[in-house]
């Protein structure tokens, strides 16, 4: 089977690009075909993340293994398309140079048939023009718990003056 997917650019502008991608091809497939459609050199890190629908990130699918815990982190050279995205589950977030914050949601649009002849990955379609630099991006936390305290006891402006249990406890 062929995944037909919409990977847009999260920016103000609509840019995007139709890639479809045999399923049982890699992340790391993918990862060069998006490299590839929005013209970047491929020198930068990158990172899927599986999203839900109303795109929250979730777990991520690492370009290389950083990490010195004993926990494992699924790479992309080792993840099929088919073994994180199916028709219940449709929708990746991809981020590509990790000091620009190059970020694209992927939607898969469609599940086809193999068609004869044609070479893939394959980039369906083109629309909009890439910016100069990646779009400026908020990163505004949720209220916690923790938001409502009243720490009005304590003299920020006087930091030096707090004792240990002040500002570690």
């Amino acid at each position: 089977m062929v995944y037909r997917f919409r990977v847009i650019l999260d920016a103000q502008d609509d840019v995007f690009r139709d890639i479809e991608i045999l399923e049982e091809s890699t992340l790391e497939d993918f990862h060069n075909s998006i490299v590839n459609a929005f013209g970047f050199d491929g020198n930068e890190m990158a990172a899927f993340y599986i999203s839900d629908d109303e795109w929250n990130q979730g777990e991520e699918i690492s370009q290389f293994d950083l990490g010195e815990d004993l926990d494992s982190v699924r790479l992309m050279n080792e993840t099929t398309l088919d073994s994180v995205v199916s028709k219940n589950q449709r929708k990746l977030i991809y981020v590509y140079d990790f000091l620009s914050m190059w970020t694209f949601l992927i939607e898969l649009a469609d599940i086809a048939e193999i068609e004869d002849g044609r070479d893939y990955p394959n980039l369906m379609y083109v629309h909009g023009q890439i910016p100069t630099d990646a779009p400026d991006k908020e990163f505004v936390a949720d209220k916690n718990e923790y938001d409502d305290d009243d720490d009005s006891d304590l003299d920020l402006d006087n930091f030096d003056d707090l004792s240990y249990d002040d500002i570690w406890n």
